[in-house]
């Protein structure tokens, strides 16, 4: 089975150089237990292996040998303008990896999709000033799943795709977006993503997700990695748990592996320690 890498050195070595080519991950995590610092560690990794090599080696090593880097890297998000989220990954990895890592990466604002139907004024995420003599003109009122999936489609196929996140959809759900419209846009994503051969990452906090939510979500996914905060004393330690994984979790089990202690250095997201069963 073909493997693109998540970025993470240590996990990719332990599951055979990365994700299975074709799955949609869902990365759900407590607030800062880790799920966001991992997208922009697999984010700037891959784009730094296109684009310095030696940089690459000294932070990430070797690939495996079943391992095919995307031919792209994108990353989409809801609310965020593309440079507040370079120097959101410049607060957790170093700047100099952020500048060589993302010069390969596409970013994708659909805030105008995502905020266009709410009281959020024209002018906080829109590029250009609107007057008010342009809002009875316009026509490009698509919604904000429907530009969703017109960019998957487009710029999926082959390539590595974080959507910065679903935590922003279902935050619209209920208003301005219907639930069961999401979960059904996540299974299709399921099925058109065996065919691309690529790998997507969706970003999810879990506090918001009632317990059914966060079911439906995880079932519509190939593969749900849990970031979670764990409390020994006086002190607290990020973990991840492997939820359920195609192509992946199997090999953790024949391991015995059943959590990952994490940390976050000026290299991103790291595992630090492998608990087993004993």
């Amino acid at each position: 089975m073909d493997r693109m890498p998540l970025g993470i050195s240590r996990l990719d070595s332990m599951i055979g150089g990365g994700a299975p080519a074709g799955s949609v991950v869902l990365l759900a995590g407590e607030s800062g237990a880790g799920a966001r610092e991992f997208a922009y560690t697999s984010t700037v990794m891959n784009g730094l292996a296109r684009t310095d090599e030696d940089r690459f080696e000294r932070f990430y090593g070797d690939l495996e040998s079943d391992a095919t880097l995307p031919e792209e890297i994108h990353y989409v998000s809801f609310t965020s303008e593309p440079g507040a989220i370079e120097t959101e990954m410049r607060f957790v990895m170093d700047d100099e990896l952020v500048a060589a890592g993302t010069e390969d990466v596409t970013f994708h604002d659909l805030s105008p999709e995502y905020f266009q139907l709410t009281p959020v004024p024209t002018d906080w995420y829109a590029e250009q000033p609107t007057h008010i003599t342009d809002l009875g003109t316009r026509t490009d009122r698509q919604d904000v799943l429907e530009a969703l999936g017109d960019h998957l489609t487009e710029n999926a196929p082959g390539n590595l795709v974080v959507i910065d996140s679903v935590t922003d959809l279902i935050a619209a759900a209920g208003e301005h977006l219907d639930w069961g419209d999401l979960t059904v846009l996540l299974r299709g994503l399921n099925r058109a993503a065996y065919r691309w051969g690529g790998v997507i990452l969706l970003l999810v906090t879990v506090e918001p997700l009632s317990p059914t939510q966060r079911g439906s979500l995880t079932d519509t996914v190939d593969g749900t990695l849990s970031f979670e905060w764990e409390s020994g004393g006086s002190e607290r330690a990020r973990t991840l748990v492997v939820e359920q994984f195609r192509g992946v979790l199997s090999r953790l089990e024949d391991e015995q592996i059943v959590r990952f202690e994490t940390e976050i250095h000026d290299g991103g997201f790291d595992i630090s320690n492998v608990r087993k069963i004993r």
